[in-house]
């Protein structure tokens, strides 16, 4: 008995040295957490960066994970629902921060909860990258928090500009809602560059979050001498205006801003966005090289065409990806947040999916818009480039 259970000590004890050695050989990562909304009023958006994050952590795991500085890490991704509600987003923040900690952050897509959740990433010193959210606020003053896309000072003015020599018009309406910073400010960058430049805004209507009627904003645009209706709001409120303002007679152009950029757009307004024009980061619709690659794959995928919030959260994960291959990793958690920041600030010229970027001292891209019109199919069709 002395000698089987020698036998079996034994046995348990190489046991454990073998195990121990296994867990010595597993796999080191790269945690990157995701603050995206995968409930709440806008869900296609958050699924829209989910997937993005998908299929970049699977085609990299498969190749055997990134290579940084000669170590080959495979890439863990965290993804945390914000709701599309800014104290989501935020507690969203801290999880990822403090409970989950990773190394930096992709989102929140929008301005309304980037504006927030930014605030506890630079205070936490973590880098963000926001896909999505273009109020300046998001990255003001704040070294932790970058962008991947344009921001509202650029796109409303030369939405103007495109509206006014595209229509040829004099007097604009403007619908937006209120309780949204992003809607907000775009509504009142597109005014003031209007009056300034092209014409009046003889009508600047408002809503909230949860409204579905708009009844009362649209008959007055309506039975206005407006001859073109400006919407900086968000896809789902888009479906339901557009709809309504046809029912009631509206026959006028429409234009509207990156938050239309939505595959749920057109099948949400039963085909009443058709014809209209918006200003956003890329047109899936005759694109070229890396970027239908990604599309076709995508699409592959997840069976739709993958719309502009999908590919700037490829761009802005692999952004981050790309500054912690130049900057390297220690393990030390407080020093790689810091030098990936530092990296991310460093990058010039990368080519991505919806175009070429340098980032300011701001954290902000220097990159073109484009104009898309939305085709009788749903497409989202490329009309023009706009150049800051």
């Amino acid at each position: 008995m002395k000698k089987i259970e020698k036998i079996l000590a034994f046995g348990l004890m190489a046991g454990i040295a073998v195990g121990g050695a296994f867990a010595a050989k597993k796999p080191k990562t790269i945690k990157i957490g995701f603050n995206i909304p995968l409930t709440g009023d806008s869900p296609k958006v958050g699924e829209g960066s989910k997937y993005a994050g998908e299929m970049i952590k699977n085609e990299i795991n498969a190749a055997g994970g990134l290579e940084v500085k000669g170590q080959k890490y495979l890439l863990d991704f965290v993804y945390a629902d914000n709701e599309l509600k800014p104290d989501s987003a935020i507690q969203s923040a801290y999880k990822l921060i403090q409970q989950d900690k990773v190394l930096a952050v992709v989102g929140p897509d929008g301005s309304g909860r980037a504006i927030p959740a930014g605030e506890i990433n630079n205070e936490e010193k973590t880098p963000m990258v926001s896909p999505w959210a273009t109020n300046p606020a998001v990255t003001k003053d704040r070294p932790y928090v970058f962008r991947a896309c344009i921001l509202d000072p650029f796109q409303a003015p030369v939405a103007a500009k495109f509206a006014s020599e595209q229509f040829g018009c004099k007097k604009v309406a403007i619908l937006y809602n209120l309780e949204d910073d992003y809607c907000k400010t775009l509504a009142e960058l597109f005014k003031e560059s209007w009056e300034k430049n092209y014409g009046s805004v003889v009508v600047f209507e408002s809503f909230g979050q949860k409204d579905q009627d708009f009844s009362v904003q649209l008959t007055k645009i309506v039975n206005s001498d407006a001859e073109m209706l400006y919407l900086p709001d968000y896809y789902n409120h888009v479906a339901l205006i557009t709809n309504q303002a046809k029912d009631l007679g509206w026959d006028k152009p429409c234009m509207g801003s990156d938050s239309w950029g939505s595959a749920d757009l057109f099948p949400l307004s039963k085909g009443a966005v058709t014809g209209y024009y918006f200003t956003t980061h890329y047109a899936a619709a005759g694109a070229k090289g890396k970027t239908k690659e990604f599309i076709d794959k995508y699409k592959e995928l997840y069976g739709y065409v993958p719309d502009d919030v999908a590919a700037l959260s490829y761009d802005a994960t692999m952004l981050i990806l790309k500054a912690i291959q130049d900057c390297g990793i220690t393990g030390n958690l407080k020093k790689d947040r810091t030098a990936i920041k530092d990296a991310l600030g460093k990058i010039t010229d990368y080519e991505g999916l919806t175009g070429k970027m340098t980032f300011t001292p701001d954290g902000d891209p220097i990159k073109e818009a484009v104009v898309v019109q939305v085709s009788p199919k749903g497409e989202f069709t490329f009309v023009k480039s706009l150049k800051p």
